[in-house]
């Protein structure tokens, strides 16, 4: 979402601060021979501090290299290099039957395309189709060139170092999860921000805004229930004994436990959030009448279960005072 022309035309203006990603292009113009990026970073680290004034002035990059990440995007490539060699296979035989109706350098064109758009792979292979005739080979050169960067994201930033160093902000870029999950709290899971009923821009804005400030109460919710749900509440401690921010936070003992047992410390039964909001609204308040007194009127309350009690004492309220 946040490109050079946004940044150019709307976050500067504005004077907005932000994190972004380099796409892969960039990212392979500051690793030449004789730009910024060079892999010797790398050697004692996983997370570097550059800078590149030509392409990016007044602006900090910070490089990092997930040796993981690295690991499974090579698994992936090969993977699909070998399902599309499979796929060519086939494509092959076809041709190199007696009776094929795949002869012409058109049809086999359309077929080897077909194969090659669907697995993203015809950067990486080099292909001669005539009539009757198909071979293929690798590109090894470009698949090296590739295989070079695995594992390597470059982050952009305007935000000064004295506000943010390197390994905050990489952990303010992988903190974009949270957001991902807001924004599909507020299109789909909880609060449905579509459709939108209004038709003048002023009610629009209403509407969006109202969305938003429920989402910060479910929000606030889902921190103060988090002993009740399947929230790490440990996480920032687990983030603690990383080595780097570039590192894969391992989920903490306690939610380890917690996920294998159904159960939080206090023994009570974890829930989703959507499930505890769904069991807190079975405690109801009845207006009582009784038939030989018609005009008088109490009010019961049906006793809360252990989980209620839990919740709304982590809520700190009391739910009989508000009504």
């Amino acid at each position: 979402m946040i490109t050079s022309a946004r940044i150019r035309d709307d976050l500067r203006p504005a004077g907005l601060d932000w994190i972004t990603c380099l796409r892969a292009p960039a990212i392979q113009a500051l690793a030449q021979d004789d730009g910024p990026l060079q892999f010797s970073l790398f050697d004692e680290r996983n997370l570097a501090e550059i800078s590149a004034p030509d392409m990016f002035p007044g602006e900090r990059l910070i490089v990092c290299r997930n040796r993981d990440l690295a690991d499974e995007r090579a698994r992936k490539r090969e993977d699909l290099l070998v399902a599309t060699e499979r796929e060519l296979t086939q494509v092959q035989e076809r041709v190199g039957r007696k009776n094929s109706r795949l002869k012409s350098a058109a049809d086999i064109g359309m077929a080897v395309g077909a194969v090659l758009n669907r697995k993203k792979m015809a950067k990486h292979f080099d292909v001669e189709v005539a009539d009757a005739y198909l071979s293929w080979q690798r590109r090894f050169e470009q698949i090296d060139e590739e295989a070079r960067l695995d594992g390597v994201y470059v982050l952009r930033t305007s935000m000064p170092a004295e506000h943010l160093d390197a390994a905050e902000v990489v952990q303010a870029y992988k903190d974009l999860s949270r957001v991902e999950r807001a924004f599909r709290s507020l299109k789909t899971v909880d609060l449905e921000i579509r459709p939108i009923r209004h038709w003048t821009a002023q009610r629009v804005r209403a509407h969006v805004f109202l969305c938003m400030l429920a989402y910060h109460v479910e929000w606030l919710l889902r921190e103060a229930l988090a002993p009740l749900l399947f929230h790490d509440t440990e996480l920032n401690a687990a983030r603690a004994e990383r080595i780097s921010p570039v590192a894969k936070t391992e989920p903490s003992e306690a939610a380890k436990t917690k996920k294998a047992t159904n159960r939080s410390t206090d023994g009570h039964r974890v829930m989703s959030f959507a499930g505890l909001i769904a069991h807190l609204g079975t405690l109801t308040r009845n207006t009582m009448r009784l038939p030989l007194r018609p005009k008088h009127r109490f009010t019961l309350y049906t006793k809360p279960t252990s989980l209620q009690e839990a919740a709304f004492k982590l809520l700190d309220l009391n739910p009989v005072r508000v009504q």
